[in-house]
């Protein structure tokens, strides 16, 4: 038991678990979308910027040519291009260099000599030779001629800087999503966690068989709702299940116990000379009267509990019925009481051929016709009547048993076929454990077939059992 405690993995709760699971997913796809967003934000602005910047130089281009149309650089540029590079938000990093037709300096801005300008521009000078580097050129141009060109560099990490203020923004957006998001799944988990634990509380509350279970039905979500009202009517089922069995278990008790203290009395009576010659007979008849009925009654037991197992084996051979049956009631006919009249038979002329066990139609049809002896009426002989019928529409057979005994009253009709169920007409008068229709109808099941009570009344019953034909 300690090792089975010591491997078992630590549970947590459904709230924790998939909270947590929530936020760690959210969290990894806000993180990088808020990465692909902040990429793609930095390329717009080097796009953005880098239009800025050539514009910036087309226009020092524009005011360098005068009106001769020749270049001329103006002694207020350098004032221009501060104010561009406020106006603009330009940063302290760029650089603007005005060349003439030949590649010789005329302007540089911060100043440059000849050497460090081709060190900063490649050998055509119209682009930067640094990778870190990029470079808006616009030439200066008069009459179709071109003069010289103005080339305006600026790095990339300030083409791509984002201001810190909007950088802080963004991460405080970031994480008001975040902690949203987390409120929200911790909300929505909580209230889906709520009704589970309530429905393990009440389940564990029936595995210590406390079966009076209560629980919140006015959930509006539809399936919450339907998950507390059928745990609670399956509490309620096997509460009734529970006092079923209690009850079944005491009437079987009895049922098997009273033929034993029958037995037990009788021969006790012969042993201890209490009875003698005749009379004592006629005791050990009487007690092996009552070992029989308890053999089967425990047969009937055994029975149903093997096929409700599904441990019997039924067959499915093709049947000539007219002669089964006949064979069936003669034989049952031997082992009755001269008293008994024989069953009518109604048979069709024409063979009828179906599909089933031979044994265990026997057992059925058996059952029923004890059934319909032991319910006989006081006021009049028992006759019983077994007919076959053809059902071409639905491909079966049917085989109907009736007598005219004492009839099934409506209350008990409907819980007949379930198992150790006994009316109490019957309780005072016979014996037995509730158990033959019960088999009866799982049999008939077993062959495809079913087992009804058609018509029922205080003139006698009607039972029909269904089997499938074999064209």
């Amino acid at each position: 038991m300690d090792n089975l405690k010591k491997s078992s993995p630590k549970r947590t709760s459904i709230l924790s678990y998939w909270t947590v699971r929530y936020l760690l997913i959210i969290s990894v796809g806000l993180l990088l979308t808020a990465l692909t967003t902040f990429w793609w934000i930095q390329q717009e602005a080097m796009s953005n910027r880098m239009q800025t910047t050539g514009l910036l130089a087309q226009e020092i281009a524009d005011r360098s040519v005068n009106h001769e149309g020749s270049i001329e650089i103006s002694q207020n540029l350098g004032k221009l291009i501060e104010d561009r590079k406020r106006f603009f938000k330009l940063t302290v990093e760029m650089c603007v260099i005005i060349t003439d037709q030949q590649g010789q300096m005329l302007f540089s801005m911060p100043p440059l000599t000849d050497d460090e300008m081709r060190h900063k521009l490649n050998d055509s000078l119209n682009d930067s030779r640094s990778p870190e580097f990029k470079a808006a050129v616009a030439p200066i141009s008069s009459d179709n001629e071109t003069l010289g060109q103005v080339i305006v560099l600026q790095s990339k990490k300030s083409l791509r800087h984002i201001p810190q203020e909007e950088i802080i923004f963004f991460s405080v957006l970031l994480l008001f999503l975040i902690i949203l998001s987390w409120l929200t799944i911790y909300l929505l988990s909580r209230k889906l966690a709520k009704p589970i634990q309530k429905v393990a509380a009440a389940a564990a509350q029936i595995s210590h068989g406390r079966y009076d279970i209560v629980l919140d039905k006015n959930a509006k979500e539809r399936e919450i709702h339907e998950l507390m009202l059928s745990f609670e009517e399956m509490a309620g089922k096997l509460q009734q299940f529970e006092h079923s069995r209690a009850i079944m278990l005491a009437g079987v008790s009895h049922e098997l116990k009273t033929p034993v203290t029958s037995i037990k009395g009788l021969i006790h009576a012969v042993r201890e000379g209490v009875v003698e010659d005749d009379e004592a007979v006629e005791f050990l008849d009487i007690a092996l009267q009552e070992a029989g009925r308890l053999q089967r009654m425990v047969a009937d037991l055994l029975d149903y509990n093997a096929l409700t197992a599904g441990m019997v084996s039924v067959r499915h051979d093709r049947l000539d019925a007219v002669p089964l049956l006949s064979e069936i009631v003669y034989q049952w006919k031997l082992t009755q009481e001269e008293t008994v009249a024989e069953p009518v038979l109604h048979m069709p002329r024409n063979p009828l051929f179906l599909r089933g066990d031979s044994l265990r139609i026997q057992q059925i049809i058996v059952n029923l016709l004890n059934n319909s002896v032991q319910a006989k009426a006081p006021d009049r002989k028992v006759q019983l009547t077994v007919e076959l019928l053809e059902q071409h529409s639905h491909g079966l057979a049917e085989i109907r048993v009736q007598d005219n005994g004492l009839g099934i009253s409506s209350n008990h009709s409907e819980h007949i076929f379930e198992a150790f169920f006994r009316g109490s007409d019957k309780q005072s008068t016979l014996r037995g454990l509730g158990l033959g229709l019960t088999f009866s109808r799982l049999l008939a099941e077993s062959m495809n077939g079913s087992l009804v009570l058609e018509k029922y009344s205080e003139e006698g019953c009607i039972f029909v059992l269904s089997l499938p034909l074999d064209h």
